[in-house]
């Protein structure tokens, strides 16, 4: 069943039972503080999960397109990729685990409204406990029955299995220790596809050693879907009970192909076989084991480019950006390695492959093109740039060098090293370079660069929820009246392109070509405290999306909102408006009005204090300011 057959089901299935469907967010977040990309199909609905309204209902069904950045050094198996398809429904405050796991149960086995997989080859694993949050054992009574009405029998310990809290918790922080003051999390409940014993996957694997169970690692079972349960939310003396409980169901869309066509290599599915045939065309090689882990890389990672540049990003040497010129690279380093010419077949065999659920890629297919081979431009630049490094390095070590390297060349784990965190490279290109070193010396040096650099980005990378402090809602806020205050001093043309607001400090990106003079910078910060000073009310309410744009809200409208939305209004004066889901609405002596999910301080005047600490450029036509709130 291809992927788009699936994703149609997935709908209507939901939508038959009265959820309304919620456009795809957009992969880059603009409100979230924690992670550069969007990496789960709840990220863009953490307000709505901690409380808020939202516009469409308590009933939401969607696809969200998703990427991980902390999945890259994992890509090579069968199962995982970085950028992903997340089917997921939503109960805010609505139905809870009997109606969720009959749903998904039926979708997963039904063959005419949904899928029509053996529950025979279903398995399931659900929360053991965790001090004082009991045994989930509410979810195994309701598999057990499920199971029993189709005629499979399904006990604890026989195809339902318990797991802690590494295994069957969900939060965006991990387990419940992990998690930080005010984050929601709860019980998940997964559902697995069994491949079948027969494939003697374990036993040839170097897993062989071990126990194969549901959730081991060795591919035999694969998790198509997981329904989480948002019962709890952690204070500072541990967990509560969420004042509404939500249910959060994400299953990949890519799995879900993958066990319709019984495919224990997601690769060989109806989705990603065809860019596979291509990269063999292009290469002159076989998807044999000799070359499937590059020839998976390749796919994976172009395609996460290929989704990455078309909602915005360009290659850099900092965050998002880096993570794209990563990718990038990486796939060229396995596509050379397999003796690639040209990329571009590969590029457009993507495109082709998700035109029908993302008709966006072929509106910008040039644009993704030409940012990929420009970025191979400049990552032959760098291995040019490495060798003359190098080079050097020889020379200060008493080698003498010619115009070109005669044999190879022995160079210490640590050139090596400065090589590749100078300039981009990888191993294989030092080789083809014609130079030689100890590999496990300079494995060892990388590794304890990943451990360092994982440390560091573990808050960044981890899709963690939205830090809801003082300081950061007001910081919040003030990018809202910085975002209007932008505008009134650059022009209109201005728009929000990401932010990440912390406690600590503001960081907000928009689109603008030139380096802010002094007189702007200052012009901007005065109009945000003269907002602040006028103790103006901050606002919220639902209306149509056609309304919103007629009165001007800012929002990014190439992005897809639903036909009702949540805009903050600061300023005005609350009047009657019968057209809006509250019935309320801002005069238009408003100063700001943004398509927004909250939340904010509910007058400016709790900012205290507001100071723009710098201005630089990110990326081509993006820059970011830094600021502080008090």
């Amino acid at each position: 069943m291809k992927a788009v057959d699936i994703l149609d089901k997935y709908i209507k299935f939901f939508e038959n039972r009265n959820h309304v469907r919620i456009e795809n967010s957009s992969l880059v977040p603009l409100n979230d503080p924690t992670t550069l990309f969007t990496s789960s199909g709840m990220q863009p609905l953490v307000p709505y999960l901690l409380g808020e309204n939202h516009p469409a209902g308590k009933r939401l069904v969607n696809v969200q397109n998703c990427f991980r950045a902390q999945d890259i050094d994992e890509i090579g198996d069968n199962r995982h990729t970085t950028f992903f398809r997340m089917l997921g429904n939503w109960s805010l405050g609505d139905y809870f685990k009997t109606e969720q796991l009959t749903w998904i149960f039926d979708f997963l086995v039904d063959p005419k409204e949904g899928l029509g997989l053996d529950p025979n080859r279903l398995y399931i694993t659900v929360f053991e406990g965790y001090q004082n949050i009991p045994k989930d054992t509410e979810s195994i009574s309701i598999w057990e029955s499920l199971f029993q009405n189709v005629g499979v029998q399904a006990k604890e310990g026989e195809r339902i299995f318990t797991y802690d809290a590494k295994k069957n918790w969900w939060s965006r922080a991990g387990e419940p220790s992990n998690m930080p003051i005010g984050e929601p999390g709860g019980p998940d409940s997964e559902v697995f596809y069994d491949f079948g014993k027969d494939l003697n996957i374990h036993e040839n694997s170097s897993f062989k050693n071990e126990k194969c169970h549901v959730n081991c690692d060795c591919g035999r079972y694969l998790e198509i879907g997981n329904s989480v349960f948002m019962q709890y939310i952690k204070r500072e003396a541990g967990f509560e009970n969420l004042p509404k409980q939500n249910v959060d169901f994400g299953g990949g869309l890519e799995r879900l192909v993958a066990a319709t066509e019984n495919k224990q290599d997601i690769f060989e599915t109806s989705l990603f076989a065809p860019i596979i045939e291509t990269i063999k065309n292009t290469t002159g090689k076989e998807y044999s084991p000799l070359n499937q882990m590059g020839m998976r890389i390749i796919t994976d990672h172009f395609t996460a480019a290929v989704f990455i540049i078309s909602d915005g990003v360009v290659p850099s040497n900092k965050e998002k950006g880096y993570i794209l010129r990563r990718l990038i690279r990486r796939g060229l380093d396995n596509f050379y390695l397999l003796n690639g010419d040209t990329i571009v077949p590969v590029i457009e065999k993507i495109v082709e492959q998700y035109k029908d659920t993302d008709p966006i890629l072929t509106e910008k297919y040039e644009l993704i093109k030409n940012t990929i081979l420009e970025e191979e431009q400049a990552y032959q630049k760098a291995l040019s740039g490495g060798k003359k490094m190098i080079e050097k390095e020889l020379i200060k070590g008493g080698e003498k060098i010619g115009d070109e390297l005669m044999g190879p060349k022995e160079i210490s784990a640590e050139v090596a090293f400065k090589a590749i965190s100078s300039f981009g490279l990888g191993p294989s290109q030092l080789v083809s370079l014609g130079y030689v070193f100890d590999k496990k010396a300079l494995a060892n040096l990388i590794k304890e660069h990943q451990n360092i650099s994982r440390k560091g980005a573990e808050k960044k990378f981890a899709g963690g929820l939205a830090d809801h402090s003082d300081l950061t809602i007001k910081g919040h806020t003030a990018t809202h009246l910085m975002h209007q205050a932008l505008r009134d001093v650059l022009g209109d043309k201005v728009h929000q392109s990401g932010s990440n607001i912390t406690s600590e400090r503001v960081r907000f990106d928009f689109n603008y070509d030139e380096k802010l003079t002094d007189e702007q910078i200052k012009k901007i910060e005065k109009i945000v405290r003269e907002k602040i000073e006028e103790d103006l009310p901050v606002f919220s309410t639902v209306m149509s999306l056609s309304e919103a744009k007629k009165l001007g809200a800012i929002g990014l409208f190439d992005e897809k909102y639903g036909d009702k939305v949540k805009i903050y209004f600061i300023g005005g004066s609350e009047v009657e408006n019968p057209s809006t889901s509250s019935g309320r609405l801002r005069t238009k002596d408003w100063y700001s009005a943004e398509f927004c999910g909250g939340p904010h301080v509910e007058k400016t005047s709790q900012i205290n204090s507001f100071d723009i600490l710098k201005d630089e450029r990110i990326s081509r036509g993006i820059r970011r300011i830094y600021a502080k709130v008090t």
